[in-house]
This record gives C-alpha cells, structure tokens and sequence, in this order.
C-alpha cells in the first residue's frame, strides 16, 4: 500500500526564553488536529518517550554476519566478468532483438513474481544495511512516523518496530500530565518524526518549562509551494498494515490478569541483559496458582522469579507461556519510574500486552507470540477471531455510539445499542481490525481513533498468504481427520492427519513452531518449507492448538469461551 504523507516543517523543539516548546508537525492529508499545552512532568514524558522510540527501533529479527567488504571485492569480480561477456555477445544482438519483438510468454507472470520476491528481498537487506550504517537515511524512508491521537481524557502516541513484531502506545492522561491548554482539537493524525526530534527529547529537564504542541498551523495556509512543505510517499511493506491492524483486535479481547512488581520486572531484565539462551525452549513461562504469588521462570534456566505486590486469587491454571522475551528489554528506561507492570495474557503463544504504569502516563507494549511471528503469517491469533461477521448495520450503530462519546465500556455500548455482548465485542473487533477504535486496557474502554483517514479494507491492507486462507477454510470445513499427536521428546511433538486426502506430517518444536514436515499435496511437491508451511500443515498446527476447545457455532460461544479463560484476573 502507498501511503501519502504531507508535512509544513519538520517536528523540532525550540527555546521561547522562558521554556521550549515541542513542535510536532501533523500530516495534513488529515482532518486537522491541535493542541497545546504545558508538560507537567518532563522527565517522565522524556523517558516514556524514549521507550517507545526504541520499540520502533527494535528489530531482533536474525541478523547474519556482516559480509559487505567481500561482497563489495565480489560485485567487482563479476563486473570484470560481465564485461568480457559483453564484449562476447555483442554479435548476437540481433537475434536478442527479434526476440523481442515475440508475445509476452505464458510464464511472464511467474517470472513476474519471482522478481517481486526478489526485490523485497533486496529491499529487506538494504533497509538492514541502512539501520546499521545510516540511522538517519533508514529513519526518513521507513514507515514509522508515529500516531497521534487527542481525545478528551488522554493523548496518545502509537508505533508499530520495524520487524513488526511488537507494537508501542504512549498514553497521557490530560489532566494530571499537561497544564491548560486554549487550543485544542479532537482527532487523529501522523506527526513527523525524526531522529533530531529524538535528540530533542533528550533535553527536556525538570527546572525548565517544556508544552507539547500538535501545531495545525499548515492547516490554515496555503501550503502549496511554500519553502518548508513536502510530501512523502511511502510503500508499505507487505503485511505492515494488516500486523498493526491485528493487534488493535487482539487487545479489546477477553484477558488473563498478572500484576507484577518493579522488582520482578527489573529482576527480569536484568538476567535477560547478563545471560542469552542457547538452547530451546526460550519461554517465559508464567506459573499462577491460588493464594500465591505470580511466578515468571526463564528457561532453559528454570530461573524462578516472584513478583510479591499481590496474590493470585483466580483458580489453578496451566502455564502460560509467551516467546520474544528480549523485546521487553525496551522498557528499561522506565524502570526508576515505574510503579508496577500489568501484563494481560491471551493463552500460550499468543499475543500478551505490557502495560507499565507511570504515574499519570502508562507505556502499553503489545509483544506477538514469538519474535519473528509478524501476526501475518500463520498467527495462532487467528483461532481467536469472532467466528461471525456482525451486520453492517449494527457495526454502523456500534461506530457512530463510539464516535459521538469519544470512549465506552462494552457494558455501555451494549446497554446503548441494544446490542447482546458477544455480538458487540464480535463488531467492535471488526471496528479494530479495519482501524477505527483502539481499546484501553488500563481503563477498560474502547475509544475512537482512525489510523487512516478512511476505513481499512482487505485492499489498502494487501492479501493475506494464499496457503494460510486455504487452511481456514479446511478447518472451517472439518477436514482435519485421524489427528494423531506423539511425544518425540520433551520438546517437540509430531502430528499426523490425513487432511483433504492428503497425508500430512508436521513436527513441532517446544515453542510450537513448525520445525519440518511433509506433505503429500502439489504445494510441498513444488516447493518444499522454501515459500513456507503448506495449507494442510498450517490447519493441522492450528487443529491441535484448537483440539481442547469446542467449535464456536455462534458469537455467544466464542464470547464465553473466551470469558471462561480469563475470569480469573489478579
């Protein structure tokens, strides 16, 4: 997708005499958004800010070895080569341009996808180059110019990381974290962000005034021509936008509670900053029961760490465990500043949020199941989307209750709207997924907030993978047969089922990861694990990750499910 941006100026920070004022410039291919008001807490904004710049930053995807110097010596070899071949051929180019002159090939459009794959690849590599080499260069071409939202209790800032893997909001409660402000507007927008700005951030201090000012002043001008606009144009990695679109759902659903102490997250940190996992499994595993405190054990290390600021009074549970772990290394800066962490979990390997409370500001950090799980590709968060879509007409009714009020509870929207629960958490999850609400799990409210100008489509968001729709449909058709599950070790676990008439195998690793597998279908004869797991491997990983659950016939089910997991909240 391409997405249009617009400034008049760049973001900076500059002194007044008595105070400095940051200026965030917003895009004005937006509705235009204001406002202007006195930070009250400095410090705190700086490092929470901070913080959330480094989760745009992160990216611990794989890093190979840097091999630019032998590259460099052979590019330059083969240049030497492709000359003397030119110098060869030259007699030929008259045959190459008959050639030419034929009808496009029955293979045009399989070579024409190849070369996509290719130019992404190279994209993927160049852009790695640049975030090491050139910070400055990577920041003005990559898409993650934050989110800014106004409403009237709190102002947030949104950001996705570069390996979109973990997302970031920035959340300020008007009142207690800004002064006055005598020009504010509601609304949504993209404010332009650089590293200069993040050098600025860096200056704020206690002792010396600093306001926040989303300035519309673009707005009001005639900005064409003028010195200091400019458009950018950005394309969209594949996936970007449907990533960041997956996680806004994930959050507005039914979660299970732990609330852990400053010392447990720092006791956290800190053995992740001294010791690196060699050897699966790499979990975070969360051990809950009754009456005592929350345990987070490490492993491979089995390292028990208790968080002691409240009991778990829920009934007993299975571990829950989560993957990506070194993302939360991000939060370090908060640490002098934190009064506690909540952390909501949806299940093992699914999605979980981190929400660390500062005082009148919160950092939410929603992490995918595993790092390099972009919540695109085969996510296990699939198994827990509403099984129905709602009618337009009540999604219409749900949208214009959320938009008139700024930010509802479920239990408001439903009483509003008439509308049963399950149904209403079954729309509003629609509402997320295209862009159009955000849900506050501190508070508990969903608000309204526009990524775009417009409403998400399967279009603006780009086709999911054409193997992982295939496999929901076998699941949603009962074509998983003869589910046969075996213990290879402590560790990995085979499947076996006979799906659609093919034979399918699949083995598992301890993080539920499709380790290697075979199938009997044209897609694995083609090409193997090269593109990624087949349709067939795909449903028969989600099948065993679903084979404990009852089939949701209708939102009520899905609803309940749902609720039943996480009624217990610490």
């Amino acid at each position: 997708m391409n997405l249009s941006l617009a400034y008049l100026g760049k973001s900076r920070l500059t002194n007044t005499g008595g105070g400095n004022v940051m200026q965030l410039m917003p895009n004005l291919q937006r509705d235009p958004v204001a406002f202007d008001a006195a930070l009250k807490h400095p410090l705190r904004f700086r490092e929470a800010i901070s913080a959330l710049h480094d989760i745009v930053i992160s990216d611990l995807r794989f890093q190979p070895r840097d091999k630019t110097a032998y590259f460099a010596w052979k590019k330059e070899q083969d240049n030497l080569r492709a000359q003397r071949i030119r110098q060869l051929s030259q007699a030929n180019w008259k045959e190459i341009q008959q050639k030419q002159e034929k009808e496009i090939s029955k293979d045009f459009e399989k070579l024409f996808e190849a070369k996509n794959k290719q130019y992404w690849q190279a994209r993927s590599k160049f852009n790695t180059y640049l975030w090491k080499h050139d910070p400055e260069l990577w920041r003005q071409i990559m898409p993650c110019d934050p989110v800014v939202t106004v409403s009237d209790e709190v102002v947030f800032f949104e950001c996705f990381s570069a390996d979109e893997s973990s997302y970031g909001c920035l959340t300020v409660e008007r009142e207690a974290g800004f002064g006055r402000s005598d020009e504010m507007q509601f609304g949504t927008t993209n404010v332009d962000y650089s590293w200069d700005l993040y050098h600025y951030f860096q200056s704020l201090r206690s002792y010396r005034e600093t306001r926040l000012k989303v300035d519309p002043a673009g707005f009001g001008v005639a900005t064409e021509g003028h010195p200091d606009y400019r458009e950018e144009k950005i394309d969209l990695p594949p996936g970007w936008l449907r990533g960041f679109m997956q996680i806004q759902a994930a959050m507005g659903l039914p979660t299970k509670q732990v609330r852990l102490s400053r010392e447990a997250v720092y006791s956290l940190m800190a053995f992740l900053k001294r010791n690196k996992a060699k050897t699966s499994p790499r979990a975070l595993r969360f051990e809950l029961l009754p009456g005592e405190f929350p345990q987070l054990v490490l492993e491979p290390w089995e390292e028990r760490i208790v968080s002691r600021h409240s009991r778990y009074d829920g009934p007993s549970q299975e571990p829950v465990r989560i993957w990506g772990r070194r993302r939360l290394l991000a939060l370090s800066r908060l640490l002098p500043l934190l009064d506690h962490v909540d952390v909501y979990l949806l299940g093992t390997g699914l999605p979980s949020f981190w929400v660390a409370q500062l005082g009148e500001m919160r950092l939410t950090m929603g992490l995918s199941g595993w790092t390099t799980n972009d919540w695109t590709r085969g996510s296990a968060i699939d198994l827990l989307a509403p099984p129905v879509d709602l009618q337009k007409a009540a999604r219409d009714r749900i949208a214009q209750h959320i938009r008139q009020n700024q930010a509802v509870s479920l239990e408001e929207l439903a009483t509003a709207t008439g509308i049963d629960r399950a149904e209403c958490l079954a729309g509003l999850s629609y509402l997320a997924h295209t862009g159009q609400v955000i849900y506050d799990l501190a508070s508990g409210v969903y608000r309204w907030r526009q990524v775009m100008s417009e409403a998400l489509g399967e279009r603006e968001m780009g086709p999911e993978s054409p193997e992982l729709v295939a496999s929901r449909k076998l699941l949603a058709k009962g074509l998983v047969k003869n589910l046969s599950t075996q213990e290879v070790d402590s560790e990995q676990l085979l499947l076996t089922a006979k799906i659609a008439g093919c034979e399918t195998e699949v083995l598992l690793d301890g993080e539920g990861r499709i380790k290697r597998g075979k199938c009997t279908c044209r897609h694995y004869k083609q090409y193997a694990l090269k593109n990624g797991p087949c349709q067939h491997m795909l449903a028969l990983r989600a099948r065993n990750l679903q084979k404990k659950q009852t089939t949701d016939e209708k939102a009520s089910d899905w609803y309940d499910r749902l609720v039943n997991w996480s009624n217990s909240v610490n």
